[in-house]
């Protein structure tokens, strides 16, 4: 697999009952600009091994700030010479401390080939996409699962989402940056191939047929995209502006049942000449973390920016 295509990708349910917090009032929520972004270890007192010499990016929070998700082509232990794409986890004992080194999350989620795009949800789930092959049940090169933790911490087998041919939003293409929100009805947005979807959970718990975000999308690679929480702003990575390489953009709407502005390029805060990937949003809406490759430690590396309310 080439490392190219490594860098962009880093970019069931039957009852998943996510109990996420209430819709925040459909007011308008005002932010600052983003601030330069820094290299995500540069902030005083986060571990050393948050970025490494190999692939490191879709950086995500968990809803409650205290964990960090990524993926990672790092080895497991001393002397592995696996390459594959495993999801690793930071943690911190509150929103205002510094990452801890990440911990691999284990062969329960992690199979032997690229598992990558982790999304935590409140109630200790996470969707995350993996290019495992299962015999009449995968659909395509990357598949959207689900597993969730156990009273005891650890993580459930994963539950993989029908394919599109069964009424489901798994295609026979890539799937890519899966993002949960529940404003205005629980939804699913991801990217499949060039193009961003969506997915809404219809009433058994499953997730129905994949639609396209039109507005969202341009012809060129529109991918891996993140929603904030009201489903009011969404970011995600292009390569609409060819002569830019790939970038971050962002759009917003008024409500969510309203179509989405047209895309704006975030920035020279946050993009540079090399690519930007898979950006998240806090549950807050003021950081924004993403990967940048090649970066500054390895082929992807992990940066932060910020903004105020």
């Amino acid at each position: 697999m080439s490392r190219q295509r490594r860098s962009s990708a880093i970019g069931v349910l039957g009852a998943v009952a996510l109990a996420l917090a209430a819709v925040p009032s459909a007011h308008a929520i005002s932010f600052s600009p983003w601030t330069s972004a820094v290299n995500a270890e540069s902030v005083p007192g986060t571990s050393s091994q948050l970025n490494t010499t190999a692939l490191d990016g879709c950086p995500i929070q968990s809803p409650d700030g205290l964990s960090l998700y990524i993926a990672s082509t790092r080895p497991r232990q001393l002397n592995d010479t696996r390459t594959d794409i495993d999801i690793w986890v930071a943690q911190r004992e509150s929103t205002s401390d510094p990452w801890g080194a990440p911990v691999n999350l284990g062969s329960t989620v992690n199979s032997t080939a690229d598992d990558f795009c982790p999304t935590p949800i409140r109630g200790k789930g996470l969707f995350f996409v993996s290019r495992r092959v299962v015999p009449g049940v995968s659909c395509g090169m990357g598949d959207i699962y689900f597993t969730r933790q156990s009273p005891a911490h650890d993580w459930l087998a994963p539950r993989h989402l029908r394919c599109q041919a069964d009424g489901g939003p798994n295609s026979p293409l890539d799937e890519m940056g899966t993002s949960y929100f529940e404003a205005g009805g629980a939804q699913l947005y991801f990217s499949s191939g060039p193009d961003i979807y969506r997915s809404e959970r219809e009433e058994d718990g499953r997730f129905g047929p994949a639609v396209a975000v039109t507005e969202l999308n341009s012809g060129a690679a529109d991918i891996q995209p993140n929603v904030r929480k009201d489903g009011r702003e969404v970011v995600f990575a292009s390569n609409r502006n060819a002569a830019a390489g790939q970038d971050l953009w962002g759009s917003t709407r008024d409500d969510v049942d309203d179509p989405w502005s047209s895309p704006e390029n975030l920035g020279s805060a946050v993009n540079t000449a090399v690519n930007e990937t898979r950006p998240s949003l806090s549950w807050d809406g003021t950081t924004l973390y993403f990967g940048r490759a090649p970066g500054p430690e390895g082929s992807s590396d992990i940066f932060v920016t910020t903004r105020s309310r």
